[in-house]
């Protein structure tokens, strides 16, 4: 069977295999973290959780984790599922998160996706909140009306990029060449050099004609 490309996750993450994953790309919750889950996946799969499902805990610290680690996102990819999201609330999450890291361009095309009115982030009271505190600065003028002191912003909740590299595999080669998906399949051929073209370009959400490249090249080197 011929190779068809597919971007979205192939299993949104839910429960604990959400928030070990959440662990495995260095937020820093109590339980074990899952050996180098995919990053795009985990990001989007914390984002239905926070905002669809009203885990406030853990949409502080997913915003607090992207707010350091997005130089080393797959713009390309996140932005590509995010725009075949079909949940609204989610969609106005991440136009915010472009809005507010609007100095990084990769994520412009998020950042121009809105609804005619603002999303309050929280079910009820939004209004009296922000009355009361002010907007969380990260998101004001975006479109998500989020009150201050809602989302929990401490560095130390999650891992620095230095420390992450260190854990995380893909996360290190992204470092070392740029967030791309031949960084990905890079790293899937380190751990697993029997890939075919094929299934590296399957788990890394990227084309055969990169992926073909990448094995082409890390066999040379490997010889």
């Amino acid at each position: 069977m011929a190779y068809r490309r597919s971007f979205s996750p192939r299993q949104l993450l839910e429960g604990d295999g959400l928030t070990r994953a959440m662990v495995g790309i260095g937020m820093l919750f109590a339980d074990q973290a899952l050996a180098e889950p995919n990053i795009e996946d985990t990001v989007l799969s914390a984002s239905i959780e926070g905002v669809d499902r009203d885990d406030l805990r853990a949409l502080g610290v997913l915003v607090t984790w992207v707010g350091i680690h997005h130089p080393w996102l797959n713009a390309d990819r996140l932005v590509r599922i995010v725009l075949e999201c079909e949940r609204e609330r989610v969609r106005a999450f991440w136009a915010s998160v472009a809005y507010w890291l609007r100095s990084d361009r990769r994520f412009a095309r998020m950042a121009h996706w809105s609804l005619k009115q603002r999303t309050a982030l929280l079910r009820t009271g939004s209004d009296f909140q922000v009355k009361r505190r002010g907007e969380d600065n990260r998101f004001v003028g975006s479109p998500l009306l989020v009150p201050a002191g809602v989302l929990r912003d401490r560095p130390g909740d999650v891992l620095s990029p230095k420390e992450l590299a260190r854990r995380h595999r893909t996360y290190r080669w992204r470092v070392l060449m740029g967030p791309s998906y031949r960084a990905d399949m890079w790293a899937l051929l380190e751990a697993e050099p029997s890939l075919t073209a094929a299934e590296l370009a399957r788990r890394a959400y990227g084309s055969f004609a990169t992926a073909w490249q990448v094995k082409k090249d890390y066999e040379l080197l490997a010889a």
